[in-house]
């Protein structure tokens, strides 16, 4: 079975909401993702899921245009 969990990323660069749509796309796409919740004050990227590969979800914010940092 799997769990549950929660995994955040800074995203520095994300100013506006295109920023913020273009990561979640992104992210929606990975296996296992849930939820995708940005933060465009702190930079902050949450994603929900089961299952989650750190290495996959950086690959897609950094397809959506922008690096990602451990938060």
């Amino acid at each position: 079975m799997s769990d549950a969990e929660t995994v955040s990323f800074r995203v520095d660069g994300m100013t506006c909401d295109h920023c913020k749509a273009a990561v979640t796309k992104e992210v929606q796409q990975v296996a296992g993702v849930h939820a995708v919740a940005v933060d465009l004050d702190s930079k902050i990227v949450q994603v929900s899921g089961e299952d989650l590969d750190r290495t996959s979800l950086a690959a897609a914010i950094d397809e959506a245009g922008y690096d990602a940092a451990d938060a």
